[in-house]
């Protein structure tokens, strides 16, 4: 092909408030075998791209270009690709690609493949006008959504939703979620389709108010003791001091799950906290059956995304926005 995109670009990782992503012009990906490449239309904007840009996480070769919340359409297929036709509407996520050989993947547990590449991370990402990858990791997202409602499902919903079923919560029970962005808009709303009761523990005002709209049982800070004993929670703030709060809302046998790549230090915790048969755990990027169940729940609900819209040019100032937690359910970024 030949022809230039424009891709915004990380070449040096610091604080966003410095403004470290360019606009940059780069050649236009070509498919490999078995990959299709796609006409960008927006990409949804994740803390995880927060913590790439600022390097809280180790970034394997730089420059490299974020995002992995990509909403396009197929424009070419590499040799053998066939799953897809051009035109399609696709959705791609975090997981990139994995060995399918190694024990993990014969397991089912791709996301924790130790060969496996992720967008936007190990390869470059949706923050471009084109990218590529590999058919068998790109998902047809339901016709019920908009390319922008669409887009923060690709990560903060399927990760949301991976983390609900590792805290073990079951239908009608009580669930605690840390945190209210993008990814806790969306898990509330599969929590109330399950019948549970939600109780969301965040700082600022308008994301209580906005969690009491989706209907959280009971909002407060994280500090505050809930009304009753929790069955489950989930952590989406990287905050470690949160952790030893959450598991002291907890009934015997409970689970907190963790919701986060990066995550600030762990404080000393008092055995009292995790005795009892209490489950402290992480949750480590997701499947593709993650996403194939969640996109298929969230037609289903339907679920409501909350999402801001803005352009690829302002990618710096939306960081900040999400830095400061700004950001009323999630941001995208739009060509």
């Amino acid at each position: 092909m030949n022809q230039r995109m424009k891709a915004v670009r990380l070449h040096q990782p610091g604080q966003v408030y410095d403004e470290p992503l360019q606009m940059d012009e780069a050649m236009v990906p070509e498919p490999a075998p078995g990959q299709i490449r796609l006409k960008v239309g927006l990409c949804g904007v994740c803390r995880t791209d927060l913590h790439i840009v600022e390097g809280e996480l180790n970034l394997p070769h730089l420059p490299v270009t974020p995002g992995h919340q990509i909403v396009g359409i197929v424009e070419s297929r590499g040799p053998g690709a066939g799953r897809y036709q051009v035109g399609d509407r696709l959705g791609v996520a975090w997981i990139n690609w994995a060995c399918g050989e190694c024990d993990y993947c014969r397991q089912g547990m791709e996301n924790l493949c130790e060969k496996a590449r992720f967008t936007g991370y190990h390869v470059d990402g949706g923050y471009a006008q084109y990218v590529v990858v590999d058919e068998r990791f790109a998902f047809r997202l339901p016709q019920t959504f908009s390319d922008a409602e669409a887009a923060p499902l690709l990560c903060a919903g399927i990760i949301g939703y991976r983390s609900l079923r590792l805290s073990g919560i079951q239908p009608g029970g009580k669930l605690g979620l840390y945190g209210f962005g993008a990814s806790a808009h969306l898990a509330i709303q599969v929590a109330r389709h399950w019948q549970c009761d939600v109780y969301v523990f965040t700082r600022g005002a308008e994301h209580q108010q906005h969690a009491r709209h989706l209907g959280a049982a009971w909002t407060g800070q994280a500090q505050d003791d809930p009304p009753v004993a929790l069955d489950a929670g989930v952590i989406f703030a990287p905050a470690g001091w949160i952790i030893p709060l959450a598991l002291g809302h907890l009934r015997p046998g409970g689970i907190v799950a963790i919701n986060a790549i990066h995550m600030s230090p762990i404080p000393e915790l008092p055995y009292d906290l995790i005795y009892g048969e209490r489950i402290l755990r992480s949750v480590a990027n997701f499947t593709r059956q993650d996403a194939q169940e969640f996109l298929k729940i969230a037609a289903e609900i339907p679920i409501k995304t909350a999402v801001e819209v803005h352009a690829f040019e302002n990618a710096n100032t939306v960081l900040q926005r999400l830095k400061a937690s700004q950001i009323r359910g999630a941001a995208v970024l739009q060509w």
